[in-house]
């Protein structure tokens, strides 16, 4: 249900609001990345849901340059 909804806001973001959301995306897992090796992150599961949110992010981002 999550997905779903993440999906249609992705959807209508325009092509500046979506590269900026994959550098934020970006961000956030390199700061999870040095969190999860100092151990200070107890929630590894965010590392994984952010790469997927930036690789659905990159998708929509593809789909919009072919058009």
């Amino acid at each position: 249900m999550i997905v779903q909804k993440q999906k249609e806001e992705f959807k209508k973001l325009n092509t500046e609001e979506l590269v900026k959301k994959a550098s934020e995306l970006r961000r956030e897992i390199f700061s999870l990345t040095l969190g999860i090796t100092t151990g200070q992150v107890k929630d590894t599961s965010l590392f994984k849901k952010n790469k997927k949110n930036l690789a659905r992010v990159l998708t929509f981002l593809q789909q919009k340059a072919a058009k």
